[in-house]
């Protein structure tokens, strides 16, 4: 097998005096799989009867990068005993009389940190390393704690103010570690073909990452590869087959304060084409509808003809929209919620001229346009789009953390667990994303019946016996939904919700603001029960759920 010279440092970086190897830069480069077989190959030649970890965003992205590659490899299967125990993630690996275990762990998120504590490990690998929280990585930085031990990190570029861009790949030199950065002219088993498909499939800031392996911020407009020319096609100009040959999906985006959106598509294996939009705006209409309206009109989108029935692709935190459709016989799924896959792929299809949308799509074609990068979350290594109408609590609003309660403000660049509501149930989410949103803003109190008050800024949702109602728009013969008993008892001493009324809604002053994201249900409790909406844009699930991963695989 042909080999790079860079490729060639990572086999000889066992035998250098460094301690750590951190690699990085584009996709396809020849990284992954000559790093995997060096760690394997190091350990057994190093250790016996000793454990080592190897880490990805998810143990079914470890298995799939690197143990089925693994083995794959001719030179391991006949030099060595490599077996793979599934139901405990585990690499068992002999030659002799020598013996190593390689567990497989995911770094999803900030509690996957717990789930390597304890262990004794002679070294660990980490793919994908960028992807992971700080806190799992440290911890597992933690646990290598055996004599001759070495660290072994692998990703593609990020922000240029992620921590590891920060702490390893500009300290390589302080850390002791070897730096080696990949292009894909450094993977020689890749022909010119492939390496000029794998640069039409990116575009943007995804380009600049994967293809010329760049650490650069996010900024400015998302979607800058969007031509009007190229994008957009005249009503009529869709081809004439399209509804006999391609699959058709309605992808719904169900707002609570933002506006709920059905997009009609048609994937025809090459192209993805949104052909028709439907959409209320409450804010400018003043009004949201209930789930049995916003069904009406779905089933009116998708037309009374059964050849024209298709899946809908809906919002994870629409549960009781969802249920609504269900029952009306529509099979629903539920969108993929990674938004910045999600963006990934829009702007792969828009970059490839794979993404037509109808020139009547006007609400969409307007949120593209002014759809940009979050610069003040980029300055702390946060990826995210501006949020549009971010409505905020007061920092002192105390949020039902499963810990215990904890002032918002007091959150702020943490993860956790919280107590939420299905519309329904008492559920437990998982909250992220906890900031600062306005250092002054216009403050009100709401009061209610059972004495528990929270202090929001105007435009924040609380949920009601008529859904999501948005502060300033509460009546007085509204009742607000709780987690706990009209008599005041918590969440901690009831597992029900309950609807109590408004007593008085006073304005307070001006004062620091602040919100979180939970995910899937999309909404968290605070100050002893009293449900509220966190943050939301009306983009957020049009770019996860227009392409879910159909027919078009190549995008993935």
């Amino acid at each position: 097998m042909a080999l790079s010279s860079k490729q060639r440092e990572i086999l000889r970086f066992p035998y250098t005096d460094y301690t750590a190897l951190v690699c990085d830069g584009a996709v396809r480069s020849g990284k992954t799989s000559i790093m995997s077989l060096s760690f394997v190959l190091w350990a057994m030649g190093n250790f016996n009867n000793r454990a080592f970890a190897i880490c990805g965003k998810s143990v079914g992205a470890v298995e799939r990068n690197i143990v089925t590659p693994l083995l794959g490899i001719r030179y391991l299967q006949q030099n060595f005993d490599m077996r793979y125990n599934r139901g405990d993630h585990m690499i068992i690996v002999r030659r002799g009389v020598k013996e190593n275990r390689f567990y497989l762990f995911g770094g999803k998120d900030e509690s996957s940190a717990a789930l390597i504590q304890g262990i004794t490990l002679a070294g660990v690998l980490l793919d994908e390393v960028a992807l992971m929280p700080r806190s799992f990585v440290e911890q597992a930085l933690a646990r290598c704690s055996v004599t001759g031990r070495k660290l072994w990190f692998n990703c593609n570029p990020d922000s240029n103010y992620h921590w590891f861009y920060k702490e390893w790949i500009r300290r390589a030199h302080e850390r002791n570690a070897l730096h080696l950065h990949f292009t894909m002219d450094d993977n020689p088993s890749l022909s010119d073909d492939i390496k000029a498909q794998y640069k039409s499939m990116f575009a943007g800031i995804f380009y600049q990452r994967y293809i010329e392996g760049l650490w650069v911020a996010a900024d400015g407009v998302i979607y800058d590869m969007f031509s009007e020319s190229e994008n957009v096609y005249r009503k009529g100009d869709e081809p004439k087959s399209l509804c006999r040959s391609a699959v058709k999906y309605i992808g719904v985006d169900y707002g609570t304060i933002n506006d709920t959106v059905f997009l009609e598509a048609f994937d025809d294996g090459e192209t993805l084409w949104i052909t028709r939009e439907y959409r209320w705006a409450s804010r400018e209409q003043r009004r949201q509808k209930t789930d049995s309206e916003y069904a009406d009109d779905f089933m009116e989108f998708m037309g009374s003809d059964p050849e024209g029935a298709c899946p809908a692709i809906v919002d994870p935190s629409a549960a009781s929209f969802k249920e609504e459709l269900t029952r009306r016989g529509v099979y629903v799924r539920d969108a993929e919620n990674d938004v910045l896959d999600g963006i990934r792929k829009v702007s792969t299809l828009m970059g490839q001229r794979r993404l037509k949308i109808c020139e009547t799509c006007t609400g969409l074609l307007e949120e593209l346009s002014g759809y940009v990068w979050d610069e003040k979350a980029a300055l702390n290594g946060v990826e995210k789009p501006v949020k549009q109408n971010d409505h905020c609590l007061t920092g002192d609003t105390l949020v039902d953390a499963v810990g215990g309660p904890v002032p918002i403000r007091e959150l702020v660049g943490k993860a956790g667990e919280v107590y939420c509501t299905d519309g329904c149930k008492v559920k437990v989410g998982t909250f992220r994303d906890v900031r600062m949103t306005q250092e002054q803003a216009d403050v009100f109190e709401v009061e209610l019946a059972n004495g528990k008050k929270v202090k929001a800024t105007a435009d924040h949702p609380l949920l009601t016996q008529r859904g999501w109602v948005m502060l300033k728009d509460l009546r007085t013969d509204d009742r607000v939904a709780c987690i706990g008993g009209n008599d005041g008892t918590s969440y901690l001493q009831s597992a029900q919700l309950s609807l109590v009324g408004i007593k008085a809604i006073n304005s307070v002053g001006i004062e620091p603001v602040y919100n979180m994201e939970v995910e899937e249900l999309h909404n968290f409790s605070v100050n002893g029960g009293i449900v509220v909406h966190n943050c939301m844009d009306a983009m957020r699930y049009l770019v996860a759920t227009t392409i879910p991963g159909w027919r078009l695989g190549e995008v993935n």
